[in-house]
């Protein structure tokens, strides 16, 4: 609990213990004091992810078990906990339990503490599990966002989900929420930073980014403007998931309704107007941003980055440069897919790597 910042919680609700708290702790005199209650909220199940997530899939069932509605909270190291307790989601999600999953200290630049817990794949897997909505979101306001959706959806609306969301401990500046991108936030992406209106035969390119990525892609956007004259409108994409499955079901309920007027994804509504290839970058594994790929326009070059491999536990800036997702690394692969287009040259390209000194021999991180 302390590890995840909680202590606060000690006080105010206390940590459930049957018989009350029966010791003097050793830091009863601070202000976040260890507190037991018999009637606590905390289950401190201290190294048993096993036993948390029973505990909240307990909790989370109750609604129907007991009548007693309730939207518990597991949370744990996202890859260190998830890897312990995949199969018991997976039965979670047929049990029908409801609650929020907090995957800490998530990310593939999550450094510090060994392979153990370098998070690259559990938003793929939590996406695997039909009713469970996995977000990766990187801004406090997002996830506020999606608590608030999630508790309606639950709790209001009865509907039988539980969200799975990835936090990381990383500190940065979190902006105020921008106008408008509430809707956009639980449907998966929205416009961060918008870079107006193109002049005529300027290059563009749409940068989608996720988690720790989104920063990133906002400093590639100034390294491209910078260096070629570049704009770039970057897109938060809070769950490539939900984008996926909501293009996939718009393009089923098409091909079932041949005489209707098609429906749009709100992938598909979001790049429309906004031109240029589509770099998509997440500290995941790259299948977490491919599963877009279908769904983007007919025309538009698509590239997919993220973090293959075991990565190294060192500094984040090292380990997004050791995965080739750094800001620098986002706006090659601008620079590159708007070659290919024909926006621009190779030269161009070559320019990128020396400017941004990329090492062209560096090994392909998923075979390090």
């Amino acid at each position: 609990a302390r590890t995840f910042g909680m202590e606060g919680m000690f006080r105010q609700i206390g940590i459930y213990a049957p018989e009350g708290q029966k010791y003097r702790p050793q830091d009863a005199d601070q202000l976040m004091y260890y507190r037991e209650a018999k009637d606590g909220q905390v289950l401190q199940e201290g190294i048993s992810e096993a036993g948390g997530v029973s505990a909240w899939i307990a909790a989370g069932t109750s609604y129907s078990l007991s009548n007693k509605a309730m939207l518990p909270f597991f949370i744990y190291y996202s890859f260190f906990g998830f890897r312990r307790v995949g199969d018991l989601i997976w039965a979670a999600g047929d049990q029908r339990a409801r609650g929020f999953l907090i995957g800490a200290t998530a990310g593939g630049s999550f450094p510090g503490e060994g392979l153990q817990h370098s998070d690259c794949s559990s938003q793929l897997v939590a996406g695997t599990v039909p009713n469970c909505r996995a977000y990766d979101p990187t801004f406090s306001y997002e996830v506020a966002v999606l608590l608030h959706k999630g508790v309606q959806e639950m709790f209001e609306q009865q509907q039988d989900v539980f969200y799975y969301i990835t936090t990381t401990n990383e500190n940065i500046v979190h902006p105020d929420m921008p106008e408008g991108c509430y809707e956009g936030i639980v449907k998966g992406m929205y416009l961060f930073q918008d870079a107006g209106k193109p002049k005529k035969n300027e290059p563009r390119v749409q940068l989608l980014a996720a988690g720790g990525s989104v920063l990133e892609a906002v400093r590639a956007a100034a390294l491209l403007d910078k260096e070629f004259g570049v704009k770039s409108d970057v897109w938060s994409c809070p769950s490539y998931s939900e984008l996926s499955r909501d293009a996939y079901d718009c393009e089923r309920w098409n091909r079932l309704h041949p005489e209707a007027r098609p429906r749009a994804s709100h992938f598909a509504q979001c790049l429309e107007g906004h031109d240029g290839p589509v770099v998509a970058v997440s500290e995941y594994v790259r299948a977490v941003a491919d599963q877009v790929r279908a769904f983007v326009p007919e025309g538009r070059r698509f590239t997919a980055l993220g973090a293959d491999g075991y990565g190294r536990s060192d500094t984040r800036e090292h380990l997004r440069e050791f995965f080739e997702i750094d800001a620098r690394w986002i706006a090659h692969a601008a620079v590159a897919a708007l070659a290919a287009d024909g926006k621009m040259t190779a030269k161009d390209v070559a320019r990128a790597i020396k400017t941004w000194k990329l090492d062209p021999e560096k090994p392909n991180p998923l075979g390090v």
